[in-house]
C-alpha cells in the first residue's frame, strides 16, 4: 500500500479514536482526553496511552507505551489486537471499521466471492460493512430504551441501509439496523443478528420480523466484556444491555433467544453465571435448562430475576437507582461490592 494511503487510514481511524479504542482495546478506558489500556495487544493494565483528541503534543490515534517505549497510530493497534501480519488484512479491517468502500485499485469487475445467504461468512461481511454505533441512530436506539452504558459495545454496530425481505417474499426493502456479532468462546465471529430500526432512531422498523439472525448460533453469544470467574447471560440484546446499565464492569453475554440462552457454551474459567430471566414461560424452561447444566459442569448459577417482564422494563419505569436498587440483594455479598460498589 502507498505510504499516503496507510496516512490517510491512519487519519480517518483517529476522527473516530474513541470509538476505535472502545473495539480493539476493551479492556481499557477513557481518561480524561486519552485511552488508557495495559499495551497495544489490548492487556488490561495503564501503561498505555491513546490520544483521543488533537492537542499540541499530537493528533488523535498516537499512543505510546510508557512501560516499553512502544508508540505508533490506529493501525498498530488494529494490527497487534488482533495479531494480524500482512498489512493488507490491517487495512481490510480498517476499512471495513470505517465502513469503507474497497481501495480505487480494485477492479470493478473483481467481485467477491459468493458467500451462501445465511452463512457464518455473510454475517462476517455483513459487520465488516457495517460502523461503530457512536454518533448513529443505533445510539439513538439504545438511549431511547434507557440504555446508557455505551463502551465496550464493540460487538453493536449500524448498517445505514440493511437489506430487508418481508415473510411473504414481497419486494426487498432497506431499513437502517442495529447489526450484533454472534461469537464463539475464542471470540471468532460466527453469526449475526439484525435488529431494523427506524430511521430516526426512536423504536424498531415497521416491519413483521424486525429482529433476525443469521449464521451459527447455537452455543454462541453476543458478548459484552471478557468473562472470567464471573460472568452474567441471557436472552436479547436490550435485556442483556439494561442489566450492564447497573453493573457495567462485569461481562455479560446475550443468546438471543431462551432456547439459545439453555445451550450457551460455558468459558473454562467460569465459576459463577448469573441467569437473566425473562418472565415468561420460555425464560422459565431457559433457566431450569440452564440451572442444570451449570449444576453438571460444577458452575454455581444465581437466577436475576426482574420486577417487571424483563430489566429493560424495570430500567426503563424505575431507572437506574431503582434497578440497582433490585438486583443488589440478588447479588452475592462479594459480587455486590465488587460490581455494584464500581457502578455508583
Amino acid at each position: 500500500m502507498p505510504r499516503h494511503d496507510a496516512a490517510d487510514l491512519a487519519r480517518r481511524l483517529g476522527e473516530h479514536a474513541e470509538a476505535v479504542c472502545r473495539h480493539y482495546l476493551s479492556n481499557g478506558r477513557r481518561s480524561g482526553n486519552y485511552w488508557q489500556v495495559g499495551d497495544v495487544r489490548n492487556a488490561p493494565g495503564r501503561s498505555m496511552f491513546v490520544r483521543l483528541r488533537d492537542s499540541p503534543k499530537g493528533s488523535p490515534g498516537k499512543w505510546t507505551d510508557a512501560a516499553t517505549g512502544e508508540h505508533g497510530d490506529l493501525l498498530d493497534v488494529i494490527r497487534e489486537s488482533l495479531g494480524l501480519v500482512d498489512f493488507k488484512e490491517v487495512a481490510d479491517e480498517a476499512r471495513g471499521f470505517l465502513a469503507m468502500p474497497p481501495p480505487e485499485q480494485r477492479s470493478p469487475s473483481a467481485k467477491s466471492p459468493q458467500v451462501p445467504t445465511g452463512s457464518p461468512e455473510a454475517s462476517r461481511r455483513l459487520f465488516a460493512m457495517s460502523q461503530p454505533v457512536l454518533g448513529t441512530i443505533v445510539e439513538t436506539y439504545l438511549r431511547g430504551r434507557g440504555i446508557t452504558t455505551l463502551h465496550g459495545i464493540g460487538a453493536l454496530r449500524f448498517h445505514p441501509r440493511c437489506y430487508y425481505r418481508p415473510d411473504d417474499h414481497g419486494p426487498t426493502e432497506t431499513w437502517p439496523a442495529m447489526i450484533a456479532a454472534v461469537a464463539d468462546l475464542n471470540g471468532i465471529q460466527t453469526g449475526a443478528h439484525r435488529t431494523w430500526l427506524r430511521p430516526d432512531g426512536t423504536g424498531k422498523a415497521p416491519v413483521d420480523t424486525p429482529r433476525r439472525a443469521m449464521g451459527e448460533l447455537l452455543g454462541h453469544a453476543v458478548r459484552f466484556g471478557v468473562p472470567g470467574t464471573v460472568m452474567a447471560a441471557g436472552e436479547g440484546i436490550e435485556t442483556t444491555l439494561s442489566l450492564r446499565c447497573a453493573l457495567p464492569e462485569m461481562a455479560m453475554a446475550a443468546a438471543l433467544s431462551a432456547a439459545h440462552l439453555a445451550a450457551i457454551l460455558f468459558p473454562p474459567t467460569l465459576r459463577r453465571l448469573y441467569i437473566i430471566r425473562d418472565s415468561d414461560p420460555a425464560g422459565d424452561g431457559a433457566r431450569d435448562a440452564l440451572v442444570e447444566r451449570t449444576m453438571e459442569a460444577g458452575i454455581e448459577a444465581i437466577v436475576l430475576t426482574p420486577r417487571m417482564e424483563d430489566f429493560n422494563e424495570d430500567l426503563q419505569h424505575r431507572g437506574l437507582p431503582g434497578l440497582r436498587c433490585w438486583i443488589a440483594d440478588q447479588l452475592t455479598r462479594s459480587d455486590r461490592s465488587r460490581y455494584l460498589a464500581l457502578a455508583a
